[in-house]
């Protein structure tokens, strides 16, 4: 058996393993297309370095699971996955080349693009809501956003937006709340520090519940508020020069993705392979969960996972600058189809 054959049954093998073996309860998710690169005599290499440390973020694990099912080995792609250090050298790196692909959440791509104008554009949009919602505990007779009015409400690091749009939406004053900074400590609520804590849902909600507390959560999405999770982020010179590379990435990590809706728990097993064992995979799962719950939303494109629209990314920079959040932006330079078209067919 020549080299060729043999290479090509185990891609054949690996991608049969790859077929989902049972459905779980998670969105309807149309299929990838199969369709794979073609193969050449030396893979194309790329660096894929997630936004934050080893966990069940989405796009995280749709890469991890695109590496370990040999989905980008399917495409001729060799990706080493690093995770960043913090203080933004994620988009920094990308910025500059370094790294080809990171995720970054919508809002602060928006504003990093709007200043210091980092030349940073979204390819995929992998949460069609936004990753913050405020608790209160149940016990506290909380129950509308309106009672909040003379009560101590969090938030971490400046005050967003999409809580103060929420508020106005639901009919409260916001001169009559108490803002505090809390940092990234739940205990503050379940302590009673503060009446209204700002959490990231696919966390932050499992803790205060494993400790024995019953929830009261708002999304300002639930009030008609524009916003987006995390995105699949490039360079402008990644986007020009390789946009082949990209969408070989992108197809398998959407495969990626795809598989972890079908088969949660294998998923999560690969996950704990990069988050390590000091980490809680119920928590992990609770993650997935979360986010497959906003992987896709019908904005004209249903069932599309990573789909994005200007629409969209405009009515959020829209609120932003309404509220000062952030300059100006043109989002034309910050989103762009063409390798969602490239996977999915115009």
């Amino acid at each position: 058996m020549n080299r060729f054959l043999r290479v090509t049954l185990l891609l054949i093998v690996l991608l049969t393993a790859c077929q989902p073996a049972k459905t779980t309860p998670v969105p309807s998710v149309t299929p990838v297309s199969t369709e794979t690169a073609v193969p050449t005599a030396a893979p194309m290499k790329m660096t894929f370095m997630a936004g934050y440390k080893p966990q069940a973020d989405l796009p995280f694990v749709g890469v991890y699971v695109a590496q370990e099912k040999g989905f980008f080995a399917a495409e001729n792609l060799q990706v080493a996955i690093e995770h960043s250090q913090g203080q933004g050298a994620h988009l920094q790196l990308t910025a500059s080349g370094k790294v080809q692909v990171t995720t970054q959440d919508a809002a602060v791509l928006l504003q990093r693009r709007a200043d210091p104008s980092l030349p940073l554009v979204s390819f995929a949009l992998i949460g069609q809501r936004g990753q913050q919602a405020y608790a209160a505990l149940e016990s506290s007779g909380i129950k509308t956003p309106k009672d909040w009015e003379g009560r101590i409400v969090g938030y971490k690091g400046t005050p967003p937006p999409d809580m103060f749009a929420m508020l106005k939406q639901a009919g409260a004053d916001p001169a009559k709340i108490d803002l505090v900074n809390v940092g990234f400590d739940p205990r503050l609520l379940s302590e009673g520090k503060v009446d209204i804590y700002p959490v990231f849902k696919s966390n932050e909600p499992y803790l205060l519940q494993s400790w024995g507390y019953k929830l009261v959560l708002w999304d300002p999405a639930d009030f008609g508020v524009p916003t987006l999770g995390l995105a699949y982020v490039t360079s402008d010179d990644t986007l020009k020069q390789n946009p082949e590379m990209l969408t070989r990435f992108l197809r398998a990590s959407l495969k990626g993705i795809q598989y972890a809706s079908q088969n949660p728990d294998e998923a999560i097993n690969i996950v704990m392979k990069y988050a390590g064992p000091e980490t809680d995979p119920k928590l992990m799962r609770y993650m997935l969960d979360a986010e497959m719950k906003d992987l896709v939303i019908d904005t004209g494109h249903a069932n599309l996972p990573g789909w994005q629209t200007k629409a969209q990314w405009q009515a959020l920079a829209d609120m932003l600058q309404q509220n000062g959040a952030i300059k100006p932006v043109d989002v034309d330079q910050v989103i762009t189809t063409k390798i969602l078209e490239a996977v999915y067919g115009k």
